[in-house]
């Protein structure tokens, strides 16, 4: 089972994380400083690491700038009650993979956790880059898409979402998270996931008016299935 490290001084917020954590099929260990963290890390390895920024001690910027700068490629989301964009940027910028501002939303953490573990895996030299599930493949490294075997050109957006659908099947999603996965910070109208969901049954369903994979889950959002 992957294992993640949370690294936060509150033990409310532990707690919470490592309820996503279960909920998400990880397991999870905690510390509650950046010295122990950079102990336990010299040690044993992990799948990922939640980091908090103000700690007593090393702060977590500077945490991640020793666990970089020890050549440690581990996945770091930077949960943080800091939310200017300076602090996201510099997150970031020093070697983060994701920054999420509390308080979180635990799907849309579980969900980041679990993508970020599995891109990890798919760009190691080792590993397979393709993403599979029914008659879906997905190539992380060159982005083509194939339904048994035979390309389907997507655009950016939709391969977005399509990795997403892969990387978490039969996951329902809400359109909130969907647009926090996928477009961030960019504001969009209210009907554009709907839009992109409608272009994307287009492409990959057998009956787009009765989809088989893209499954509309009523009163809270979609989920794909194989």
């Amino acid at each position: 089972m992957d294992t993640i490290l949370i690294v936060d001084d509150d033990e409310v917020v532990i707690s919470g994380l490592k309820k996503v954590a279960k909920a998400s099929g990880l397991m999870a260990e905690a510390v509650t400083n950046g010295s122990d963290a950079l102990e336990i890390l010299s040690r044993r390895s992990y799948d990922l690491i939640l980091m908090d920024i103000n700690m007593t001690g090393i702060d977590g910027f500077e945490t991640v700038q020793a666990i970089r700068h020890c050549e440690i490629n581990t996945p770091i989301i930077f949960v943080s009650g800091r939310k200017e964009d300076f602090d996201t940027l510099y997150g970031l910028d020093i070697g983060a993979d994701d920054y999420v501002t509390k308080p979180f939303n635990p799907v849309t953490l579980g969900a980041k956790m679990k993508a970020l573990i599995r891109r990890s895996r798919s760009s190691d030299v080792n590993a397979d880059p393709v993403l599979t599930a029914g008659p879906f493949s997905y190539n992380t490294s060159s982005l083509h898409f194939l339904k048994n075997d035979e390309e389907i050109v997507l655009t950016s957006k939709e391969n977005a979402i399509m990795r997403l659908f892969l990387e978490n099947v039969n996951r329902v999603f809400t359109k909130d998270i969907l647009y926090e996965m996928v477009w961030g910070n960019t504001f969009i109208d209210d009907n554009t996931i709907m839009v992109y969901i409608n272009r994307l049954r287009q492409k990959i369903e057998d009956e787009p008016s009765n989809p088989k994979y893209i499954q509309t889950v009523r009163g809270i959002g979609y989920r794909f299935s194989v």
